[in-house]
């Protein structure tokens, strides 16, 4: 594994090339990063879902890049967040878990470095990299006792915030709803749910905070990339939707397109539906401002469906797949992803290639032809353009993951996998076996061997790492 970043140089002037000749504006593109919270890789209609109505994101599959073996950095939210930031397994910066660790200051964010380079850019929806008050009892760690996990986006590069340390109810988001809705801890339904929006320090919002969720955020990022087009400048939005984490709600009108599933199935099948259109609200936006030829737009989850399947409002697929949230199996990180960008990624645009999150950082740094003799911390991702382009038959390096007790990497075709910290290795054929059901490692000892070697060196460069000798 390449754990250096480094940057085709004869791709970025290919880029520059293709930008110029084919009549396309060589100005940095626009930049929109979404994110949905706990959605299934079979949640949606691109990947064969049949039930829950993804119009908006359907269509976005169908004008650009769909990637079927797009990969979470991990199997909870938090870590996949900072690998979204950094381009970096957030166990080389101590985020192993929700509600574990910050985003430390000696790290590099997107927003920071896209920031020096004349971007705006916005953080909306959930932030889950540390707190965002020191004054007052906030969301899970919120407040003087959770002082030294502050870390806000306002501190992380963004200069527009509209941000949640952590859930919030996908429907009415300040006030706790039912128990049914599931995930409302010791708090009393139709009371304050405990977790605010804020913009700022000591800024938080009161104001059009009632209804869908997503539609509560989108309203916030509007009027930024509004503002942003009509300053000249570049912008960077960051849209991390609270959809479909618990607690799962959606509001009549969308529970009332799914007349004939359960009313759980209701729920969660609408939020999904809610969160889509303002999708579609976003699109159609940039498109009336002349923004969408050169707006790049990424779409993932930042992780597998919560479980267990189908009890209660748990109601997320992992589509063939093995596992889900929480585990290290291909349901519990291999997740939605597709990327749109009309002036450089053609219609109806497929890969097979492993993807992940780590890999949206030094992407767009390529994207943007960045001085490359800048300061770069190791990452763990790679620039993905040469697979957009089919340049490359496989990946250039293996995936790692580290959760709990769980460890594996993958490469383009094996994946091997741990339950109990590397003492054993099952290994399995992704090509011929994607639902990992055979087990095949005591048949291939050579290929165990040797990827059991990486994993375990990627191990030593977290830890060394995590202990601030990269900085």
């Amino acid at each position: 594994m390449n754990y250096k970043k480094t940057v085709d140089f004869t791709l970025i002037i290919y880029f520059l090339i293709v930008a110029g000749s084919s009549g396309h504006q060589t100005k940095p593109p626009n930049i929109i990063l979404i994110m949905a919270d706990d959605l299934g890789w079979g949640d949606v209609g691109f990947n064969g879902n049949k039930r829950i109505k993804t119009p908006e994101l359907d269509a976005m599959a169908r004008n650009g890049l769909v990637m079927s073996r797009f990969y979470a950095a991990s199997a909870v939210c938090s870590p996949t967040r900072g690998s979204f930031l950094t381009g970096r397994h957030p166990e080389r910066y101590g985020i192993t878990h929700a509600n574990t660790g910050h985003m430390k200051p000696q790290e590099q964010t997107i927003a920071e470095i896209l920031k020096s380079k004349g971007y705006t850019t916005g953080h909306f929806g959930k932030w889950h990299l540390g707190t965002l008050t020191v004054k007052e009892k906030d969301a899970n760690r919120g407040g003087p006792g959770g002082a030294a996990h502050y870390a806000p986006p306002w501190e992380n590069g963004f200069d527009v915030c509209f941000s949640t340390e952590s859930k919030v109810p996908t429907w009415d988001p300040m006030v706790t709803p039912a128990s049914d809705a599931q995930d409302i801890g010791n708090r009393t339904p139709g009371e304050h749910f405990g977790t605010y929006y804020w913009s700022g320090e000591n800024q938080k919002v009161t104001d059009n905070l009632e209804g869908d969720d997503s539609r509560v955020i989108m309203d916030r990022v509007i009027p930024f990339i509004d503002t942003a087009s009509a300053s000249g400048k570049p912008f960077l939005s960051v849209i991390w939707f609270h959809t479909p984490h618990l607690p799962v709600l959606a509001g009549p009108a969308y529970r009332s397109r799914y007349p004939d599933y359960s009313e759980d199935q209701q729920h969660y099948y609408g939020s999904i539906s809610a969160m889509d259109d303002q999708i579609g609200r976003l699109r159609r936006f940039i498109r009336a401002k002349g923004l969408a030829e050169n707006t790049l737009i990424w779409f993932c989850s930042d992780n597998g469906p919560e479980g267990p399947a189908a009890v209660n409002r748990t109601q997320g697929s992992s589509g063939p797949f093995r596992g889900r949230k929480r585990s290290l199996y291909e349901g519990g990180i291999r997740v939605p992803g597709l990327v749109e960008w009309p002036a450089q990624i053609k219609p109806g645009q497929h890969t097979g290639l492993p993807v992940s999150t780590s890999d949206i950082f030094p992407t767009l740094l390529s994207v943007l032809g960045l001085d490359t003799n800048q300061d770069i911390l190791p990452v763990d991702g790679i620039d993905i353009l040469p697979l957009v382009r089919e340049e490359v038959e496989d990946r250039p390096s293996s995936i790692a993951f580290r959760f709990q007790n769980q460890q594996a990497i993958m490469d383009n075709r094996y994946k091997l996998y741990s339950s109990d910290n590397g003492d054993n290795f099952a290994l399995f054929d992704l090509y011929e076996d994607p639902g990992e059901a055979t087990d095949i490692a005591s048949s291939n000892p050579q290929i165990v061997s040797a990827m059991a070697r990486e994993l375990k060196n990627w191990l030593i460069s977290c830890e060394e790492s995590n202990r601030g000798m990269d900085y």
